[in-house]
């Protein structure tokens, strides 16, 4: 009898070219910069600065991203409850970051959209936070996932000199190499399964370390 496969609750998959630009490969840097300013502008924080009573001038620092994940950590801690359209705003956010992501890092050559799919597909499963979140977790997450920061720094490195490597490959061939683009895409699956983890806070399920 053939057993069921367990999946994690967070899946990314990213359509195999089999041809790449040349031309926009070799000006990528410069042709993602306009949607990346978008995307900042959504992710920054805002300087607040406010004139106290003797006259000390008080900075604050936040951000929209920060702010959420303040917000659903108490909302998990007090009340047990993850606001649906709180998840549906960071889900598409991320789906957002991964096209660009992937448009950076050559695995497309479809210019990123703020609304369409396209060849990015990230997937986060919205929890049933009484029955599969522990209330006290994201308390400690931050912690946990000490081992897959340290991991994935390393991995990191090794997928911008793959990148480079396919920079390369791609402006003499046309060709993104198979093998290369099948570790990028594995190392920002395992980035986004830590973030699920540790900042979306939609799963309690530890991330496995595996680039699958």
């Amino acid at each position: 009898m053939a057993q069921s496969k367990t999946t994690y609750p967070v899946s990314l998959e990213i359509d195999y070219p089999p041809k790449s630009n040349r031309l926009t490969a070799l000006f990528r840097i410069f042709l993602v910069i306009p949607v990346s300013l978008i995307l900042t502008i959504l992710t920054s924080s805002v300087a607040d600065m406010n004139a106290s009573a003797n006259g000390e001038t008080n900075i604050y620092s936040y951000g929209i991203i920060g702010s959420l994940f303040s917000a659903t950590a108490i909302m998990i801690l007090f009340r047990q409850r993850y606001p649906k359209w709180w998840y549906s705003f960071n889900l598409e956010l991320n789906r957002f970051s991964a096209r660009i992501g992937a448009y950076l890092f050559l695995l497309t050559d479809k210019y990123p959209s703020t609304e369409d799919e396209q060849s990015v597909h990230l997937n986060i499963e919205f929890p049933d936070v009484k029955k599969d979140l522990n209330r006290w977790m994201p308390l400690v997450k931050w912690f946990l996932a000490i081992p897959h920061y340290i991991a994935l720094s390393f991995l990191g490195l090794v997928a911008i000199v793959g990148t480079l490597v396919a920079w390369v490959t791609i402006l003499v061939t046309g060709k993104y190499p198979k093998e290369i683009f099948d570790f990028v895409v594995g190392v920002n699956r395992w980035s986004y399964r830590v973030l699920a983890y540790m900042f979306l806070l939609t799963t309690d399920k530890y991330p496995p370390f595996s680039l699958k």
